[in-house]
């Protein structure tokens, strides 16, 4: 309770603050709100109606901008914050910032309301969409519940396209040449977002995959189960499993034990010791496991395999 009356608090006091913005905007800013005319002429379009823009802009040091809507609106919005930051509440779920080379999604007809910093306001291009792809292709994207961080390659890759898009709204919008062009801009600009988004994930996969198999390789000797490396890495053993079979192929545990057996080859191989000793050495304490498990992993016995011409 105490929370929902520091919120509702919070919140009057941005609107408090919204209404002392000049009324002229923002300084350098850029804004189109397309007329009703043209977007009947889009919605009429077939290669326009898929996806298209009816409004957008970029608000630069935007001071004390607040936005409120409490019923959504019928657009999905796009926000990317390129300096600066502000805040996004989306529903009932819990108010998150967004920070500088940030994007951020609100889908159409979700409650939300959104402002900059007060001591360092966000910087921020935006876009309101509608057509027919827009639902699906928000959904792909999915980044309704956390905002995506991007690189400052990407960060000039979309400000291009951005201005692409409002600079041909602007000079041409009574070209239906154009307005397809800004129609498959913007398509492509979501697909490139969709891609570095898969990326992103990609990559913090492969750290928590190379960070659980240093952990493995460091303990070779002795036993780890799911929980040890789960707690390790700082994942879930459900989402460990998940990012490591679609990676290797293989679950944590089996992955672990077949590190254990090429091991095994290489002290097989490389010294003399007993396979009683090789097995003890690598946390088995019973050698016909050991053994049995060799065989299942690598084709052939222990002793086959020390046996075996090689090189």
């Amino acid at each position: 309770m105490d929370y929902i009356l520091y919120y509702e608090k919070n919140i009057l006091k941005r609107k408090a603050e919204a209404v002392m913005k000049k009324a002229e905007g923002f300084e350098a800013e850029k804004i189109n709100v397309l007329p009703p005319f043209i977007l009947n002429e889009m919605v009429a379009h077939p290669l326009i109606r898929q996806l298209y823009i009816t409004d957008i802009g970029f608000f630069p040091r935007a001071r004390h901008h607040y936005r409120e809507r409490l019923s959504g609106c019928d657009t999905h919005i796009l926000i990317y914050c390129s300096s600066g930051e502000g805040w996004i509440k989306k529903g009932s779920a819990a108010e998150f910032r967004l920070t500088e080379q940030t994007l951020a999604v609100i889908p159409a007809n979700m409650p939300h309301a959104y402002g900059a910093d007060d001591r360092n306001p966000w910087s921020i291009y935006w876009f309101h969409l509608k057509g027919e792809l827009a639902d699906a292709f928000f959904r792909h994207l999915n980044l309704a519940t956390a905002p995506l961080k991007l690189s400052l390659s990407d960060s000039v890759k979309l400000i291009e396209l951005f201005d692409q898009c409002y600079d041909t709204l602007l000079d041409k919008p009574y070209s239906i040449d154009h307005l397809v062009h800004v129609s498959q801009t913007i398509s492509y600009l979501l697909s490139y977002v969709g891609i570095r988004k898969s990326q992103t994930e990609d990559e913090k996969a492969e750290r928590y995959i190379e960070h659980a198999v240093q952990y493995m390789t460091e303990r070779l000797e002795s036993n780890l189960s799911l929980d040890d490396l789960a707690a390790h890495v700082s994942l879930s053993k459900q989402h460990l499993n998940h990012v490591f079979k679609q990676s290797t192929g293989f679950a944590p545990i089996d992955y672990y034990l077949r590190m254990k057996m090429q091991r095994a080859g290489q002290l097989l191989d490389l010294s003399d010791r007993s396979i009683k000793d090789i097995c003890l050495s690598l946390g088995f304490q019973d050698p016909y496991y050991f053994s049995r498990l060799f065989k299942k992993l690598i084709g052939m016995s222990p002793t086959e395999y020390r046996n075996k011409l090689k090189g």
